[in-house]
């Protein structure tokens, strides 16, 4: 497997296209569309948040019938969630639009939105923006880049990975893109992020390597606790690659599963490094846990402490945060066995054993701590498994930047 350039026009047969369409912004471009010409099998996972914006609704129904989908719209700025019946007519609107001007059908196309919570979608701007959205489509890496700008909210750039790997002795290439930065917490994948892939591919083993990789992937991402109504994570193959259809857990299958985890685990990252106001990135690696569940739990407890993240921003090693967010994260495990070490490109120091602080130098705890990736690795000492989560620091500009977002 290797790591390439691009985002979700990398795979064979994709196209994208960006357009300011006026949905809220009026100074950048706020809708993109994706598209395969050839027919793609579709996977997704949503929110769980009871509250679910009208497009996840949307989504939610055409995913789950595993019909054909040719196209996905996207539009920044406003959520479209709590808009009631009006709310999802903007997306069967929305989804004529783009289907006339490609020739689909309407449930062909997913829509998506991110932004504001309340107000309504400008609905002949929506229709408007869609069909320009059609005469715009281009392959090639650029109109992806322009794509992954057009979706941003508070993001303060965009975020897409790309991967190739060889399956059945083709070429398959795995690439995405994703948006978030504020509203991000565990519980499904925290943002809208989008996967294309020239693989053939069964659908329901694409659900089922979309629905386990979340869990170690998206799923283990918070900026600030906050579950949006508006999470999904789509995957659309088009099988252009030619490779043999993948319809059984094979090497195949597991090939492709590995390809769609590292574009995941990128992704995601980005999106816990541009966590709102953010200045470094805070990973959590928990290993020696008796049980896979209990270290992804650990993990997020660790990342998702206002206290810890704070203490993060201010460079202190102040572990007793740290291990206040392990104990209260509802495993059981011995505090005098662990060993807590922080790391980063600066080095790499234990700062906690056998039930009390370590001997070490704050000065050079602090000298790690300012580095803008940070790691706090825990060694449970109760068994083999281990999981990785990420999040960011808290600083004094999310709260800037969310007191007045709705403006």
């Amino acid at each position: 497997m290797e790591r390439i350039a691009g985002g979700v026009t990398a795979a064979k047969g994709f196209t994208a296209a960006a357009v300011a369409a006026g949905i809220k912004y009026r100074d950048r471009k706020d809708m993109a569309m994706i598209y395969s010409q050839s027919p793609c099998r579709a996977a997704g996972v949503f929110t769980r948040n009871v509250v679910k914006a009208a497009p996840v609704l949307w989504d939610k129904e055409i995913v789950g019938k595993m019909g054909p989908v040719h196209a996905v719209v996207v539009n920044a700025g406003i959520a479209n969630a709590c808009t009631g019946k009006e709310g999802y007519e903007a997306c069967g609107r929305t989804a004529g639009a783009a289907a006339k001007a490609l020739g689909i059908g309407e449930r062909q196309v997913l829509v998506c939105s991110t932004g504001v919570i309340g107000m309504q979608l400008p609905i002949d701007r929506m229709a408007d923006g869609a069909q320009k959205l059609a005469g715009l489509l281009e392959g090639g890496n650029e109109a992806g880049h322009r794509a992954a700008e057009a979706i941003m909210t508070t993001d303060t750039r965009p975020k897409e990975a790309a991967v190739q790997t060889v399956i059945g002795g083709k070429t398959v290439t795995v690439g995405g893109m994703c948006k978030g930065s504020g509203m991000i917490h565990p519980d499904m994948c925290t943002m809208l992020a989008f996967v294309t892939t020239d693989a053939a591919i069964d659908t329901a083993l694409l659900q089922e390597a979309l629905s386990r990789d979340v869990e170690d992937t998206f799923n283990m991402v918070s900026v600030d606790g906050d579950t949006s109504t508006n999470d999904t994570l789509l995957v659309l193959a088009n099988g252009c690659a030619g490779n043999p259809p993948i319809r059984e857990k094979n090497e195949d299958y597991r090939a492709f599963a590995a390809a769609l985890h590292e574009v995941c685990t990128v992704l995601a990252k980005k999106i816990a490094e541009d966590g709102e106001g953010a200045t470094a990135l805070f990973e959590a690696k928990v290993v020696g846990a008796d049980t896979k569940e209990h270290a992804r739990t650990l993990a997020k407890s660790v990342i998702t402490s206002s206290l810890t993240k704070a203490a993060i921003f201010g460079h202190d090693a102040n572990w007793g945060r740290i291990l206040c967010a392990l104990g209260y994260a509802g495993v059981d495990f011995d505090p005098e066995k662990i060993e807590l070490y922080l790391e980063s490109e600066a080095g790499r120091i234990l700062i906690y054993r056998d039930g009390k602080a370590a001997d070490y130098s704050e000065e050079e705890a602090a000298k790690i701590l300012s580095y803008p990736e940070v790691t706090a690795y825990v060694d449970m000492k109760m068994g083999g498994e281990e999981a990785t989560a990420w999040g960011c620091d808290l600083t004094y500009d999310y709260v800037k930047i969310n007191a007045d977002y709705r403006s």
